[in-house]
């Protein structure tokens, strides 16, 4: 293993340490203060070595890279892991969900993720994208005094084993037709102008199909709603977050090294169709707080095919910074859930009424979260929508874009519903329940700064992901 190997390969190595010693130390001391300490350490430890690492290394033997990208997103995935632990102290030890497994499981997900986000070959990206559903695996179904926690990791390992299987597939007949596992070699033979193989075509429908359940994307989506009812709320909040950005990186690595992505339009066009429409559509029967989130979720990433549709019409950077922008929407949301949902609050709509003047910190989050995901200005949602639908017209999808914006006009009705159950409607109750603890505060106030201060000045951003993608 050469020097470039270590160095690209360190920040992983910190977070497979880091899981061991929080195995190791928990089964030892059985505390589970100690163990989250552990986890946050190695995940923020991650993101400082991502940051220091130079450009531009590439480690071929191992299938990695430190490029400017995914440095990006591997810096994002290690601190939406260290605000997951910190959401999860308080939520965890009022569930009673206790042990040095779960903070080993989140750790072990970020693991994937940055495998995932530095991969430059099929085989590494697979590996990187099957260790972070495998860690999610655990999690979904790590609350084992919820008589409906087995059922809901059930939901979600038998049709994320079949995704694996259409991945693999579909891997596997991309390297039959090009004969190399490097995404860029694999990318330039199996989409190319002219004729295309059918073999080909059939790999790539194979890990459409596979990436689509990764989404939630319809009609691939029927399993988002009980996993985001049945997991512990910061889980889902990585679920929500991480998982969905991890999937957007895997369609970036992808698509943006094709020279001929038309072959790819008619199911990119169906997926986001479809899923906008359904899950507008559904959200609006929702009277539980989490599944409406569901299948917002659903809806939102059409939004995000629209731009990965859009292409090299402003498309890709839209859809990158959707993903950053999405998991820390995600974070403020769940988050702001769990800490509602640890003071005894329900899950119906109305089991929220007056929960702004009783808890209005951690409802004030909610609320903005909720206008984010509305696209209302001047929160960061308003503008990744902007540049969606901006890239999806320049690039000559009207018709999508029009119907993307009358549907993102109709959420605004589920998501409001919640902001005047919050502070336009009263429950009767008066009583001062505990606010969040001080790591909660910390997480949910760098979340909802970074939803404003990305939507009022998201040049930054905006302009880096511009030199990063073409």
């Amino acid at each position: 293993m050469t020097t470039t190997d270590i160095i690209i390969a360190a920040p992983m190595m910190l977070l497979a340490v880091g899981a061991l010693l929080t195995l190791l130390i928990g089964a030892v001391t059985r505390n589970d203060t100690v163990s989250a300490m552990i986890g946050v350490a190695s995940t923020l430890a991650a993101a400082f070595l991502l940051l220091k690492t130079p450009p531009a290394l590439i480690a071929p033997t191992l299938g990695l890279s430190a490029e400017g990208l995914p440095c990006l997103f591997g810096v994002f995935f290690a601190l939406l892991s260290a605000g997951v632990l910190c959401l999860s102290s308080g939520y965890n030890r009022e569930r009673g969900i206790g042990g040095e497994e779960y903070p080993a499981a989140v750790l072990f997900t970020a693991f994937g993720m940055l495998a995932l986000s530095s991969a430059t070959n099929l085989l590494t990206l697979f590996l990187g994208l099957e260790a972070m559903s495998f860690g999610f695996y655990i999690l979904v179904a790590i609350d084992l005094k919820r008589s409906t926690s087995g059922e809901t990791g059930l939901k979600y390992l038998l049709p994320g084993a079949f995704s694996t299987a259409f991945l693999a597939f579909g891997i596997a007949l991309l390297y039959s037709v090009s004969g190399s596992l490097s995404i860029h070699e694999a990318l330039r033979i199996t989409l190319t102008n002219g004729t295309h193989d059918p073999i080909a075509l059939a790999g790539w429908a194979c890990l459409l199909a596979g990436v689509a359940f990764k989404l939630s994307l319809a009609p691939a989506h029927l399993w988002t709603p009980d996993v985001y009812q049945g997991a512990p709320a910061p889980v889902t909040a990585f679920l929500s977050g991480g998982s969905k950005a991890a999937a957007i990186l895997l369609l970036l690595l992808l698509l943006p090294q094709a020279t001929d992505t038309n072959v790819l339009r008619v199911p990119l066009w169906g997926l986001a169709f479809l899923s906008i429409l359904v899950g507008n559509l559904a959200a609006l029967l929702q009277n539980r707080v989490r599944r409406m989130l569901a299948y917002s979720s659903i809806a939102q990433m059409g939004y995000v095919v629209i731009a990965l549709l859009s292409g090299r019409g402003g498309g890709y950077q839209a859809a990158a910074y959707y993903a950053i922008v999405y998991g820390a929407i995600s974070l403020a949301a769940f988050g702001a859930i769990a800490v509602l949902e640890r003071n005894g609050c329900g899950e119906t709509v109305e089991e929220y009424s007056g929960l702004g003047s009783r808890q209005p910190f951690a409802s004030g989050v909610l609320a903005l979260s909720l206008f984010a995901l509305a696209g209302i200005p001047p929160t960061a949602g308003f503008t990744g929508k902007f540049l969606i639908f901006t890239a999806a017209i320049r690039s000559g999808e009207i018709a999508l874009a029009v119907i993307g914006i009358l549907l993102a006009a109709v959420s605004l009705f589920y998501y409001l519903k919640v902001v005047v159950s919050l502070y336009f409607k009263h429950s009767g109750i008066h009583d001062n329940t505990a606010g969040p603890n001080y790591p909660e505060y910390i997480v949910l106030t760098v979340a909802s700064a970074a939803i404003l201060l990305l939507g009022l000045w998201p040049n930054a951003l905006i302009g880096l992901l511009s030199n990063l993608l073409p």
